[in-house]
């Protein structure tokens, strides 16, 4: 048996701790997938100022008390905390950073819970938590085989593993994940100096003049990778990324590796938030698990289809398309419900319909996990219209449960779904990023759930699908295993 490697997860978002994107989960899912290969993984995120420490179980770890972080040319003190992430099956340590400046004080990620608007200090926010991970290693003495940071907020932890701890780390690899290439994480030009590297390293930051903590992940990284083939495939024949970022591979290859979800928590059997039980040999209480959803939801129960949505209410997930679409969707005799992760773009124009439609229509912002999944669990349909995502997990996570996704063509959000056109079909697939396409998918969906005997047998497609998080851990061990036997 391989011997099991030492390996540090980095994110700006980790559930249980906090999820405002389906990154959240995928990086969960990960996490917990290469411990269940055996690894050693621990896994470090921020405390905003909205998690409950008492409830997350976050406790104080002595040794790592009041340590001064420089930001720019002052510090500030991060208290760096303990906790853990568990299933039934493994645990995994955690550390959780915290400070009174940049995290307690707001109640956000990146963007203000209350108005949707991004911190106008989202610079100085993840430099000071990238070298908060990096100090609590060196104070632990702890210096793992991998360091895997996903997203451009855990970017520049790889920099600084290089330029400033260039002995403690000379063995660990870096591997530096692209979950949106749309959102880069650029920052004014005088802002570069607020990272404290070496002079040598400064243009390395910058793109177009601008500080971009993606390009500082990318050039120091041993390998990059995304979420899905289908969005490394996008971004290999994308002219700008091609132009001015494919040498930063430095001739290696951009990885795309699919991402499953933690199928114990995403179950109908064994779902915590979820009272109806079913599975794919008994699915009677799927009718029960709507019921419920849409008495949460404050929706008439009765056995009209659901059709639902969840993430962020903007143009890059298509919910303007979707809007467009609802009336459509009511004609069919089936109800909408929304879960928005932030009161973004296209709030009020979804609020109008539900007062519009108020026996039809909901939508909920700010949605908790109790929500979500009774969500995935009681939809009959679950829509993706994005113009642009990476690979997205809630279309993974609603497949065991029997929710239909209805998803368009892009990145990696299709990958593992066949369209119902098809005998083996477990979703309804479309190409146009418009809403005459969504308009003509959601309508053949509607139709074919009328038709019993068709719609028992997709379902039964669905709820059958791999979607376990050894789609992305045995992928990682395999690159992570390269990588160590890689010379310098």
């Amino acid at each position: 048996m391989a011997k099991p490697l030492s390996i540090l997860v980095v994110s700006n978002e980790l559930y249980p701790f906090i999820k405002t994107s389906e990154v959240a989960d995928a990086v969960y899912a990960h996490a917990m997938g290469l411990r269940d290969l055996g690894h050693d993984v621990r896994v470090m995120t921020p405390k905003y100022g909205f998690i409950s420490e008492r409830k997350n179980r976050i406790h104080e770890i002595n040794r790592l008390r009041d340590i001064p972080i420089p930001v720019g040319a002052n510090d500030y003190p991060a208290t760096v905390k303990s906790s853990s992430v568990n299933n039934p099956r493994v645990k995994i340590q955690a550390y959780i950073t915290t400070n009174a400046n940049f995290l307690d004080a707001q109640k956000g990620v990146q963007y203000d819970n209350a108005t949707g608007n991004e911190f106008d200090n989202n610079d100085d926010r993840f430099i000071f938590f990238n070298r908060t991970v990096l100090q609590t290693c060196v104070t632990l003495g702890w210096f793992p085989d991998i360091i895997h940071c996903f997203g451009w907020q855990a970017a520049p932890m790889l920099a600084y593993a290089r330029a400033l701890h260039p002995q403690e780390f000379k063995k660990s690899k870096l591997v530096f994940t692209i979950t949106d290439f749309n959102n880069q994480g650029v920052f004014a030009g005088k802002s570069v100096a607020k990272l404290g590297l070496p002079q040598e390293h400064i243009e390395t930051a910058k793109h177009k003049t601008k500080l971009n903590f993606t390009r500082l992940g990318m050039s120091f990284a041993d390998r990059v990778t995304t979420l899905s083939p289908g969005y490394a495939t996008e971004l290999n024949t994308n002219k700008d990324f091609k132009s001015a970022w494919s040498s930063l591979l430095r001739g290696k290859s951009l990885d795309g590796i699919p991402h499953g979800v933690d199928t114990h928590m995403w179950s109908p059997s064994t779902d915590a938030f979820v009272k109806a039980r079913f599975s794919a040999i008994d699915t009677e209480a799927k009718a029960d698990a709507r019921a419920a959803l849409q008495r949460l939801a404050g929706l008439p129960v009765s056995d009209v289809p659901v059709v639902s949505f969840v993430g962020p209410i903007d143009d890059a997930h298509g919910v303007d398309l979707l809007a467009e679409c609802i009336p459509s969707i009511i004609k069919h005799n089936a109800q909408v419900v929304v879960c928005a992760d932030h009161p973004w773009d296209h709030r009020k124009a979804l609020e109008a319909l539900a007062k519009k439609f108020p026996k039809s229509v909901v939508v909920r912002t700010l949605f908790d996990e109790e929500f979500l999944h009774h969500t995935v669990a009681g939809s009959t349909l679950l829509v993706k219209p994005s113009r642009s995502e990476a690979a997205g997990q809630y279309q993974r996570a609603c497949l065991p449960y029997g929710t239909i996704p209805v998803v368009r063509l892009t990145g990696g959000v299709a990958e593992g779904l066949i369209d119902i056109a098809d005998p083996k079909g477990n979703a309804v697939l479309f190409k146009q990023a418009t809403a005459a396409d969504l308009e003509k998918a959601l309508t053949r969906a509607l139709d074919t759930v009328s038709q019993h005997e068709r719609w028992a047998a997709i379902v039964g497609n669905a709820m059958s699908t791999n979607v376990s998080w050894l789609l992305s851990a045995k992928p990682y061990d395999t690159i992570y295993r390269n990588l160590l036997k890689e010379k310098e």
